[in-house]
């Protein structure tokens, strides 16, 4: 028998769990909301990783951020893949399950990276398919991630956000909305973000993602890199000023996944997306 998980009150920002923060955590209570952890890391039969989060969950509501469903293959989800994923998150109960609008692998070999769809329309009936076929298998609502884009196909008919918004209609997934991603994937295409997060659906949205990305040039121009290797910029936490007032509060996760920070320095950016929200309600 497992203890049950607390009940999950995802109304202070949390954070993603990062390895070396772990021993922070167990010496003692931190002033965050709760947790996100990347499924694929947990997805062993046991050991310290496991009986750590054990430990962790009676603290802190723990949501799983998945990187390798690939809803976008054209040749589907897979099985095997999707009933390890059911076993860690029925013995884990956690708050809210995720993954990406990408592809990560064809005919059974794994790419390493979340690559880009065209968004069409017989594209969107093969993540819709993907999409239902995992939340049956999966027993729950997924969320899906709008991912970072570095170009745009010539065959895309929808704009990001009115594709999700439809793939949320058909399937009833819901959409995790990553600012920085949209920030990111507008600056590098040429588009105003203000304008792509007007055309998400309020009512899909479950959760809020917060991260820094790089700048770097290539031939000349700028291109952001969506690296989770600083803190979020002023460009994102200004987005994240215009999402709360589109849409009001959502559950919001900062990421910071390379050069990690002390603790203390992640900590005050989830404080940071509290005050911003708490000013939105006003």
């Amino acid at each position: 028998m497992h203890p049950p998980a607390r009940h999950p009150d995802l109304s202070a920002a949390g954070v993603g769990l990062r390895h070396a923060h772990v021993p922070d955590f167990l010496a003692g209570a931190q002033s965050v909301g709760w947790l996100e952890v990347h499924a694929e890391n947990y997805l062993v039969a046991g050991g310290p990783r496991l009986a750590q989060l054990e430990r962790l969950r009676r603290d802190y509501p723990i949501s799983f951020h998945s990187v390798a469903l690939s809803l976008g293959a054209a040749d589907g989800v897979d099985a095997d893949h999707l009933a390890r994923l059911r076993a860690l998150y029925d013995r884990f109960q956690p708050a809210m399950v995720s993954d990406h609008l990408a592809w990560t692998g064809l005919a059974g070999a794994p790419v390493p990276d979340l690559l880009p769809l065209p968004l069409t329309v017989e594209t969107l009936e093969i993540v819709a398919a993907n999409v239902a076929r995992a939340q049956d298998a999966l027993g729950r609502r997924l969320l899906v991630e709008n991912p970072s884009l570095y170009l745009r196909f010539v065959a895309d008919q929808m704009e990001e956000g009115e594709f999700l918004a439809a793939l949320a209609a058909r399937t009833g997934c819901g959409l995790l909305l990553d600012l920085n991603n949209l920030y990111v994937s507008a600056s590098n295409r040429g588009q105003d973000a203000a304008t792509l997060l007007s055309r998400f659906p309020a009512d899909a949205i479950g959760e809020i993602h917060l991260a820094g990305h790089a700048r770097v040039e290539v031939d000349g121009a700028s291109l952001l890199i969506d690296d989770h290797g600083s803190a979020v910029p002023d460009p994102v936490w200004a987005l994240y000023d215009d999402a709360l007032r589109r849409f009001g509060p959502r559950p919001t996760l900062v990421e910071w996944d390379t050069a990690l920070p002390p603790l203390p320095l992640l900590l005050a950016q989830a404080a940071k997306a509290d005050a911003l929200r708490e000013a939105a309600s006003c």
